[in-house]
């Protein structure tokens, strides 16, 4: 074989052939073009009427926080005058420290915090475990048990207070805050929303790479479902966390006045022939303090978490 029946390769061709090279057509296709969007890359900002619209919606979010605060530092007569008073008052500190006395605000805010940091615990756990079963697990019945649990968030719940009563009776539980924690250990919002998500977020591929490795469902799950739900997991846990905070219909009934949640305890607050609104409105602003704590605190990162999984996704 001679040199000369060598081909030559693209790059001991001219210059110009190797441009001829690459502008070549497809078989049967038109040219391809490499396009680019006029905007891409640009750092887009939000115009004035964007500020002033999130502005007016930050103030209206904004505005019953402060109008607490307001009759709060105030005196009942001041409340009740038309038109309201709009500025705060002299009289905020001594209107929460007897708020917080009146109503034993210390014990009812430990109890809500057990209460609900367990509740949030647990439905985040439940709710991962049993949305990675029913999106990645393949078994028999899985639809048919997936819309029962969906099924159940139709059923109003005060349907079943009164056997739910008469059970929490039975286990001796009356009274007593595992009466409030055991019933709503899970929810079935909390399983779809896990569900919905790892359906989108969990590539098969991972979890068949998992079990070429030996790795059980447990180590799947541990290994790297948990990391990949990280941020939905944090929103669940934010948003159970304040339904339990606040839920009020349940643990009126199954607590009393000497083992109160929160909501509970404020109640006695209004117990009076003539109410105090503005130890009422006390009571209420020392209640959602802690709220605001929670917020201000992983706010950013349950934020920035659902950011990340959105662009990962």
């Amino acid at each position: 074989m001679t040199t000369d029946s060598i081909p030559a390769r693209a790059t001991d061709a001219p210059a110009g052939a190797v441009r001829k090279t690459r502008k070549s057509t497809p078989p049967g296709g038109r040219p391809l073009r490499l396009f680019r969007h006029p905007g891409a890359g640009r750092q887009h900002h939000a115009g004035p009427v964007a500020y002033i619209l999130l502005g007016l919606a930050a103030l209206v979010s904004l505005f019953p926080l402060y109008w607490t605060m307001v009759a709060a530092s105030t005196d009942n007569t001041r409340v009740t005058q038309t038109p309201p008073p709009f500025l705060p008052g002299p009289h905020l500190l001594e209107n929460l420290g007897k708020a917080w006395q009146d109503a034993a605000l210390g014990k009812a805010m430990l109890n809500s915090l057990i209460v609900a940091g367990v509740i949030a615990l647990s439905t985040v756990l439940f709710a991962t475990l049993a949305g990675f079963a029913f999106a990645k697990l393949r078994f028999k019945g899985r639809n048919v048990l997936l819309m029962l649990v969906i099924g159940t968030m139709m059923v109003p719940p005060q349907l079943g207070v009164v056997p739910l009563f008469m059970m929490m009776t039975e286990l001796g539980w009356g009274q007593k805050l595992p009466a409030v924690i055991f019933p709503t250990l899970v929810s079935a919002v909390g399983v779809f929303f896990m569900r919905q998500y790892l359906s989108e977020a969990l590539p098969d591929e991972l979890v068949e790479a998992g079990r070429v490795d030996g790795a059980h469902s447990l180590r799947i799950f541990w290994s790297i479902v948990l990391p990949i739900a990280r941020a939905p997991m944090a929103v669940l846990f934010m948003i159970t966390f304040v339904h339990a905070w606040n839920d009020f219909f349940w643990p009126f009934i199954v607590l009393d006045m000497t083992n109160p949640t929160v909501p509970v305890a404020l109640t006695q607050l209004s117990a009076g022939y003539v109410r105090d609104q503005s130890l009422i409105m006390a009571g209420a602003l020392l209640g959602t303090l802690p709220l605001l704590a929670l917020f201000i605190v992983f706010g950013r990162q349950i934020v920035g978490g659902i950011m990340q999984g959105a662009v990962k996704g």
